[in-house]
């Protein structure tokens, strides 16, 4: 378990730290047509930082309760 999250944490973090500093942009946007964009990459963005963390963290945590020792 450790080794599979050890070796799948930097392309994971990779990934959604790639999506969240290309969506940073349209997060804070404040011109025109920012109505639209602005709720929907603050979604995402935010979803992305907290479903990394959720599948580093408290998935194997889990797996480990319910597989037993």
């Amino acid at each position: 378990m450790f080794h599979a999250a050890s070796t799948r944490m930097r392309p994971l973090l990779m990934t959604s730290l790639s999506a969240c500093i290309g969506l940073l942009p349209a997060a804070i946007s404040t011109g025109i047509g920012s109505q639209v964009q602005r709720p929907l990459a603050t979604v995402i963005v935010g979803g992305m930082l907290s479903d990394r963390s959720c599948w580093l963290i408290v998935v194997p945590a889990l797996k480990m309760v319910f597989s037993g020792p």
